[in-house]
């Protein structure tokens, strides 16, 4: 969202454990830093004499973001992507980003200062210079945010289940109202599934399969490969999200009684692989969906107080 006269540009980032993502784009999570500026430069951030591919590597799954710097890198590397689709180079900014529904209360504050630990930031990315200075920052629970402008339609009692790559997050919105006191954390997500499948794999053909080919089959349910590695794959996944169903049944859920909403990277792992009463669960596999939905929620927060004009 980009509003003109002195309001700054609201920016959504939902940082995943997979995958960063904005409104308008997605890219992997990873950060390999050098001292020394790399062959390859398409991905390459630059910034306090410190050279970083964006996209490399893989960020392993940890409950607190702000261990090291590498989630303020991803911050920055999304920045940039966002003010070249609005073909600006410097601008003042809002950040909105979230954290999974029960982590909210207890690391908001200490995440909201890592992502504001500078006012301002200048750095180079994939070859363009950038200044940003950082209007301030608002935390929101993942997963509601990605419905946020859709719950009038959440009448009666709703499952929200939003699965991503590190961790599973559940919610009760009931009556158009999200209840704080029945949300749920589970280490539970894809990166999970991409290791079961793995281990399969190995054990029934002694063969270690490229994440390239596992993510395709998760994401779109098949792939350019052998039917017998396809079936295996598939099975596993199958058995994976029968899983995802079997928590959800611990924590009540029940499709006589509720309808479900599953959003986040993994629905497409329901989708895919899930066995349910379509009229019964709604799918949104928008992987976008939560960072548009941090933009709404700030700007209604910032409206409220009248800091938008």
């Amino acid at each position: 969202m980009n509003y003109m006269n002195n309001n700054p540009i609201i920016i959504g980032i939902d940082h995943g454990y997979g995958n960063i993502k904005t409104a308008h784009c997605c890219f992997p999570t990873g950060v390999i830093i050098s001292d020394k500026e790399p062959t390859f430069k398409s991905n390459l951030l630059v910034y306090n004499g410190s050279y970083y591919t964006v996209g490399e590597g893989h960020k392993e799954f940890i409950s607190d973001k702000m261990t090291d710097g590498d989630y303020y890198i991803l911050t920055l590397a999304a920045i940039a992507r966002e003010l070249n689709i609005r073909k600006q180079t410097s601008a003042r900014v809002h950040l909105a980003a979230g954290l999974p529904l029960t982590w909210v209360s207890e690391q908001k504050d200490s995440f909201k200062a890592y992502l504001l630990q500078n006012e301002m930031a200048d750095f180079i990315f994939r070859g363009v210079s950038y200044h940003v200075e950082f209007a301030g920052a608002d935390i929101f629970p993942q997963g509601f945010s990605a419905v946020a402008d859709r719950l009038r339609g959440f009448k009666g009692i709703n499952m929200l289940c939003d699965i991503g790559n590190g961790t599973m997050n559940v919610m009760y919105i009931n009556e158009r109202r999200p209840l704080s006191q029945k949300c749920f954390t589970e280490k539970y997500g894809t990166n999970q599934c991409m290791i079961a499948v793995r281990e399969n794999l190995m054990r029934q053909f002694g063969a270690s399969v490229d994440d390239t080919i596992l993510e395709r089959v998760i994401r779109f349910g098949t792939a350019d490969i052998s039917e017998r590695y396809l079936t295996a794959i598939q099975n596993t996944a199958r058995d994976y999200t029968a899983g995802i169903f079997r928590r959800l049944r611990e924590h009540e859920y029940d499709p006589e009684l509720m309808r479900l909403y599953v959003v986040g990277g993994g629905s497409c792992m329901v989708k895919n692989f899930g066995e349910y009463d379509a009229s019964r669960v709604m799918i949104n596999d928008d992987i976008c969906a939560t960072a548009k939905g941090y933009e709404l929620l700030s700007a209604q927060k910032m409206q409220k107080k009248g800091d938008l004009v």
